[in-house]
């Protein structure tokens, strides 16, 4: 990571890991395209419990990233017994973690169907669905640490194959757990939680095995192993930020199918998939930004500033093009992206004009989402935690509800256009003042 070019380097390490959270994405849309045919009533369901599965992900991803940031760096200052303890803490913050969500998933799941809808069969679907979820997640969480471990020593394929892996189980058991093929019983709604869990146990047998086998460089034991308080807290200085991050989106989704209910199920059921849909978009934004941590922590941990610069002068343009490709897709396509997921002529008619007016604001996006995880890199979580509280919460929520209390459902989508050009504004103001900051002492 200290010494291959730049753009190879950018390009090597962030492909794998574009790949990777695109079939991550798509098993997530692949489930809510299959569940469609079950009903809409079953696919609102499913939305309605997805924020809770965000959260799931950003308290994993959150854990992650710290522990990856503080690998590469101590990898950079060639401390390596101190990467042993590092990656053995964050193990144990992985499974503690899963631990909560099982307890919440075994007393709290019904509370939070009732939050946000009455309608009994959806009630029931929900409920089934993210019980099942919840109680099993351990898979999610150590699947996602054991990626972090192979990412921070620049092997993002290895990484890859364990994602992929539970991905495609996800895939392949959809279908035959929903509708009962191959002789199996069809399971309806919990058939697609069971399939979900499945794939997420496998991803993480796969990660563990292959971290054991092809990571010598980080050696994870529990023998005369004591927690270390510091070493969490260095693991949450970066990590928590990005949790908060990450949990913005599931707090977000909640706020706003709390503004749409009351329009109808079906506005509900869109927001849901539009959701999926720009996550598939964004998974290689993220991919590319989760690429620039790691590079930018060792090349700043080992006293690189130019490196580093160069860095950020290859992402962003890559970053860039990706928008603009996604933005004509939405704006060219949205009845046919719609259409996979079995919608509704009241879902198109509301949908179609809802894709390609939030689709021009891909491009900020992009933008503020790998300005803030390469300012992460340096050690700062902050501004990534800001940016995406700006765009997807502080000034999107209360907006999209002023809106559609007083304009009407087909004005609240450009909340969006607002809350994105602050967002951006923000993280392209406070990244380059970090950088010049930080880069300073070193060069």
């Amino acid at each position: 990571m200290g010494s291959m070019p730049v753009g190879r380097l950018v390009v090597g390490m962030s492909l794998p890991l574009m790949f990777s959270l695109l079939v991550q994405s798509l098993y997530n849309i692949v489930d809510s395209i299959v569940v469609a045919r079950l009903s809409e009533n079953a696919l609102t369901a499913t939305l309605l419990a997805y924020p809770v599965q965000i959260l799931m992900v950003a308290v994993a991803v959150g854990s992650g990233v710290g522990v990856n940031l503080l690998l590469s760096r101590t990898f950079g200052a060639k401390k390596y017994e101190e990467a042993g303890k590092i990656a053995t803490t964050g193990l144990i913050l992985a499974a503690a973690s899963s631990v909560v969500f099982l307890l919440l998933g075994i007393f709290c799941a019904k509370t939070f169907v009732s939050l946000f809808t009455s309608d009994p069969e959806i009630s029931v679907y929900c409920e089934q669905y993210l019980s099942i979820c919840m109680i099993f997640c351990t898979g999610t969480f150590i699947e996602t640490m054991c990626q972090r471990f192979l990412q921070a020593v620049g092997s993002t394929v290895l990484s890859m194959v364990s994602l992929v892996a539970g991905a495609v189980t996800n895939i392949i058991l959809d279908p035959i757990m929903i509708f009962g093929l191959l002789g199996f019983p069809a399971l309806g709604i919990r058939g697609a939680a069971i399939a979900t869990v499945i794939g997420q146990w496998v991803g993480a047998v796969t990660a563990f095995l292959i971290h054991m086998k092809k990571n010598p460089e980080i050696k994870v034991t529990f023998r005369e192993y004591r927690f270390q308080g510091r070493i969490a807290g260095e693991i949450y200085k970066v990590g928590l930020p990005t949790a908060v991050t990450q949990a913005l989106g599931s707090i977000m989704v909640s706020a706003f199918n709390g503004i749409l209910m009351p329009f109808s199920s079906t506005a509900v059921a869109f927001f849901g998939v539009y959701y999926k849909l720009q996550n598939f978009l964004f998974m290689p934004m993220n991919g590319l930004g989760q690429a620039a941590i790691p590079i930018v922590g060792y090349n700043y941990g080992n006293g690189n500033g130019k490196r580093v610069k160069e860095i950020m002068r290859t992402i962003l343009p890559i970053g860039g093009g990706i928008a603009i490709l996604g933005t004509a897709i939405f704006m060219i396509f949205p009845r046919q992206l719609l259409q996979l997921f079995s919608a509704s002529e009241e879902m198109l008619a509301l949908g179609v004009p809802a894709l390609r007016i939030i689709s021009v604001t891909f491009l900020f996006a992009t933008m503020t989402i790998v300005l803030g995880y390469a300012a992460s890199g340096l050690g700062n979580g902050l501004i990534n935690m800001i940016g995406t509280a700006l765009r997807q919460f502080i000034i999107f929520v209360p907006l999209a509800y002023f809106l559609a209390k007083y304009q009407g459902i087909t004005r609240v989508w450009y909340s969006v256009w607002i809350s994105e050009t602050v967002a951006v504004c923000y993280s392209i103001l406070s990244s380059w003042h970090e950088f010049r900051k930080k880069l300073k002492t070193i060069t």
